[in-house]
């Protein structure tokens, strides 16, 4: 009996090779880099990241199916791709400096940063529950050494283990998951599980609620939705700065590029089902972030429950189900995106040696000291509070929007009132650097890399804001694949 030869198109993960061969070549170059040169070690990064968007050139606009149809390659995917890339080359250009202050200026540092990103990459583009796993595992694993990277700060090596220990429970929720679909359905295969779904009725199989449940609380950690959002706090704290705005931005966007596969393409079938809970999940986690962030003094701490609360509202669109929600997920992250790692550029910046600088009262008399960065820092906030005219505004009104159209006035109701709420503790900040009196003349940790890449993310999130039209024609062409 022949066996039928896979179907491998290796073109379909050029991008991801690319990157792979410039990780190991890290891996190996590092022990014979001074410690003064290592620097340009993040300069290799960088240049891999952008050989490895330039290599997207090759697959613009074809429609790929490979390894048996566990990866595929269409605009969805490539949407994701130069998104998560976007991503890694500004958390690098943040790090420079950063890493350099805390004593762990290490080639590894870089070169995790890139296998997460190829876990990313690869999350969009994974068609099968089983590629789905294994990618989110390669992107988890090296979030885990990453988190703890700062070996000789305690909360640091604490943010590792606890993250460790709730992501590797959070995988196993989400293979039970899968064990479970695989049972009632036969497959893996996102479109065979939802054929199967469809053809033999079994929406209200009690198999199938078990298994939407399980995916539900494993994405429901991986995003930080509410009541799974425990480690989030410390975590954000305890990590490198660079860090906490990569697990913010890169794998709350990489989560929420295979949950729109999952349950629009393979769950599609059970929406009745899966809709009601994504709408107690997304108002408790819209609604407990806001409200905690309310009391909080630390810097990565509020934005921790601020991403918490955003998660909340990514979920409008997904339970909306309709054209405009999604399409309004993949405009809410790209803004979501910039305004987000511009926020922990703060935090970045008042760091130096000795000083964390991660408490609201490090930023007393900030506007008076350094008047463009306090400014920059209320574009970013008036972003993420959704005021216009930023790249948070154009978002926030998509994702209400579609929250209509599907009916759900509730939902959207509670998610205007929450993103009033969140005016309070954004503009404490606000009120801490324009009225407070500074300590001393606070230096800056500025870098060219870290000039360059707050320049962009304020410039995007406000262009964003202003013309919004790119970035919506490229989400509304990325999301045909689900209609």
């Amino acid at each position: 009996m022949e066996t039928a030869l896979p179907n491998i198109q290796l073109i379909a993960i050029l991008p991801e090779m690319i990157l792979a061969l410039v990780a190991c070549a890290l891996f190996v170059a590092e022990p014979f880099v001074p410690l003064e040169k290592k620097e340009s070690l993040g300069y290799f990064s960088i240049g891999g990241l952008l050989l490895s968007g330039f290599s997207l050139v090759f697959l613009w606009g074809k429609e790929i199916s490979t390894f048996n149809g566990m990866i595929a390659i269409d605009f969805y995917a490539i949407f994701f791709k130069m998104v998560f890339l976007s991503i890694s080359i500004l958390i690098i250009m943040m790090s420079f400096r950063y890493i350099e202050i805390q004593h762990i200026n290490l080639g590894e540092y870089y070169g995790l940063i890139l296998f997460a990103t190829i876990g990313m990459m690869f999350l969009p583009s994974a068609t099968d529950l089983l590629s789905f796993y294994l990618s989110l595992e390669l992107m988890s694993m090296s979030l885990y050494v990453l988190t703890a990277f700062m070996r000789k700060d305690p909360r640091s090596i604490e943010a590792g283990i606890k993250y460790f220990l709730t992501g590797v429970f959070a995988s196993g929720v989400i293979l039970y998951g899968i064990a479970f679909l695989y049972g009632l359905t036969g497959t893996t295969n996102l479109t065979g599980i939802h054929e199967q779904l469809a053809g033999q009725d079994l929406s209200s199989s009690p198999t199938l609620i078990i298994a939407v449940i399980l995916m539900v609380t494993g994405f429901g950690f991986k995003i930080a939705a509410v009541p799974f959002h425990m480690w989030a706090p410390d975590v954000y704290e305890g990590a490198p700065t660079p860090i906490t705005a990569f697990l913010s931005a890169g794998s709350k966007a990489a989560a929420f590029s295979v949950m729109l596969r999952v349950f629009i393409t393979g769950l599609e079938g059970s929406h009745d089902t899966w809709w009601q809970i994504l709408w107690l999940v997304s108002v408790l986690t819209m609604t407990l972030g806001n409200v905690v962030a309310m009391v909080q003094t630390n810097i990565k701490r509020l934005l921790a429950y601020s991403s918490i609360a955003h998660a909340g509202y990514l979920m409008i669109g997904l339970i909306a189900g309709n054209n405009v929600g999604l399409t309004a997920i993949l405009v809410y992250l790209v803004g979501y995106v910039f305004m987000t790692l511009g926020a922990f550029t703060l935090v970045i910046l008042i760091c130096r040696k000795g000083v964390r600088g991660d408490q609201i009262s490090d930023l007393r008399g900030l506007a008076r000291t350094h008047p463009l960065v306090a400014a920059t820092f209320i574009l970013f906030a008036l972003s993420l509070i959704g005021i216009p005219p930023t790249a948070g505004f154009v978002g926030k009104l998509y994702l209400f929007n579609a929250a209509i159209q599907g009916g759900f006035y509730w939902l959207a109701i509670i998610a205007i009132l929450n993103s009033a709420i969140s005016l309070y503790y954004y503009f404490n900040i606000v009120k801490v650097m324009y009225m407070d009196e500074p300590l001393d003349a606070m230096p800056l940790s500025f870098s060219p890399a870290l000039k360059v890449a707050l320049s962009i993310m304020a410039f995007v999130t406000l262009f964003l804001g202003l013309y919004p039209e790119p970035i919506i024609r490229g989400a509304i062409s990325s999301v045909k694949i689900f209609l």
